[in-house]
């Protein structure tokens, strides 16, 4: 599935954004960067192809320029412009000359909500604070900007911070930021971000959810605006399942999994009480969300169902969408039309969540038996022991990496180093001190890379043996919600 796909790009549409697989050709969709490509990069790793990434990675380097003349989603390419009023970034920006005079300051949630897991990783690795400062900056202006009934909605005007569409779900427009605030406390072991989402999660049972669904309410009021469950929701089970919260997953996708299995997949929006998709929005773009949430369920409790959902799933994009060159969007799953589209997340997501889920041995999954160690200048440093966090992507991101291998540690490195040496040499200079007080003649005391031997006469020869040199790890940071092994979050009460 994964080769059809991504050999079907590279013949037909390469340098362009997507594949068009009707028409056999490509067309640039969010920048012109070739993001068919970079979004399969990691899969190409997860999947076992080093060579074939590294070749990609030198063909990207050579021919991706981020400076051009175009105008970019913020959301979709995460590059940002934060210097507003509110501190929340416009939706747009042009990659070449910054924000349009003309831009309009209407963001949706999730737009201003999904940066603290990129953005707080490059600040870790370039030792510059300022990209993880403005993440978090628009995190709280979205929290603070939140209902007295602890609501949001789901497009705020960033200049004013007046709420535009005051429509309250998990769904479009505000997905990720929810998704952010539990990965973002779990990647930066923030017990603030685990708290924000905790007091939200409390609010979306209270107003929206009505039998194990999720509707979309007014953010004041609370009362229901729209009875629907749209496709792009199904990613809440296995944000619950990172919290522990299971058996409420469990049900959730179980309804999920109903529409799934009426459909062949999940139409964009379901009218929950006609039971039935809604005029304009019976299509299934290959979306992951699902597939995602059956991936972090089946490593939290092996239940079969879920692996039934992935049977399913392949079958059915098999079936439906698979053409000559790729695989095409569903346009409407009542007759099963397609449509010229193959969209990134594909081979980023759906293709990569898939092919997780029936490999219980990869990688990715690693519980932490197996590690990486990565000499530095200034210590040793653990990389791949497991606990890997995905972006709204699925492009992983190692924490060890993060808490280990950052620019910022360096100095801290350095101040242990010097700590260590100054205490060494004041333990040596004390048991001179006191050796001298004694009486008898002093003999000089068996440092630490030498042991001793008495030879017939008396004196005392020093033997040299295997020094220990003391080896550096990640330093630890107390959590109370810390990261388990098969990918969930337990919430710890002592």
């Amino acid at each position: 599935m994964f080769y059809h796909a991504y050999d079907s790009y590279l013949e037909n549409a390469f340098p362009y954004d997507e594949l068009r697989p009707l028409t056999c050709d490509g067309h640039d969709t969010w920048g012109s960067f070739s993001l068919t490509l970079i979004d399969a990069l990691d899969t190409l790793l997860i999947l076992g192809n080093v060579s074939e990434f590294q070749r990609v990675v030198e063909v990207l380097q050579d021919n991706v320029d981020f400076d051009i003349d175009v105008n970019a989603s913020v959301f979709e390419t995460n590059i940002r412009a934060f210097q507003t009023p509110t501190g929340m970034p416009y939706g747009t920006v042009n990659l070449l000359h910054g924000v349009n005079p003309g831009e309009t300051p209407v963001t949706c949630t999730a737009g201003i909500g999904t940066f603290i897991v990129e953005f707080a990783t490059l600040s870790s690795l370039t030792g510059d604070p300022v990209f993880e400062d403005v993440a978090r900056v628009a995190l709280m202006r979205l929290w603070e900007s939140r209902s007295d009934i602890g609501l949001v909605g789901n497009h705020i005007d960033v200049l004013t911070g007046k709420w535009v569409a005051q429509d309250s779900g998990i769904g479009a427009g505000v997905d990720s930021y929810f998704e952010y605030l539990v990965k973002g406390a779990i990647l930066l072991q923030d017990k603030k971000l685990m708290a924000m989402f905790l007091e939200y999660n409390k609010a979306i049972r209270n107003y929206t959810r009505f039998d194990d669904w999720y509707l979309w309410v007014q953010m004041y009021k609370g009362t229901v605006s729209m009875p629907v469950f749209q496709s792009l929701e199904a990613y809440w089970p296995g944000l619950q399942s990172l919290i522990g919260d299971i058996d409420n997953a469990m049900r959730t996708f179980l309804n999920y999994y109903t529409v799934w299995k009426q459909f062949g997949g999940l139409p964009e929006f379901y009218n929950i009480p006609q039971g039935y998709t809604v005029e304009k929005r019976e299509g299934y773009p290959l979306r992951p969300e699902l597939i995602e949430s059956a991936m972090y369920l089946y490593r939290a409790t092996g239940d079969p169902t879920l692996l039934e959902l992935g049977r399913d799933a392949v079958e059915s994009i098999e079936k439906i969408s698979k053409v000559e060159c790729g695989f095409a969007t569903i346009k409407d799953l009542r007759d099963h039309k397609l449509d010229n589209r193959m969209e990134s997340f594909f081979l980023a997501e759906t293709v990569k969540y898939l092919y997780l889920l029936f490999d219980p041995t990869n990688f990715i999954h690693n519980n932490g038996s197996t590690f990486d160690a990565v000499i530095t200048p200034y210590g040793e440093c653990i990389l791949g022991a497991g606990g890997y966090i995905f972006n709204t992507e699925a492009h992983p991101i190692d924490p060890a990496a993060l808490h280990c291998c950052q620019r910022l540690k360096e100095e801290q490195w350095e101040v242990e180093d010097l700590m260590r040496e100054f205490y060494s040499l004041k333990r040596n200079r004390s048991r001179f001190q006191k050796k001298t007080m004694s009486s008898g003649p002093w003999q000089p005391p068996a440092g630490p890379g030498t042991t001793s031997s008495e030879n017939q006469d008396g004196t005392r020869e020093k033997r040299p043996t295997k020094q220990k040199i003391p080896l550096l790890s990640c330093p630890s940071q107390p959590f109370t919600s810390k990261l388990a092994l098969l990918g969930q979050v337990f919430l710890d009460s002592s």
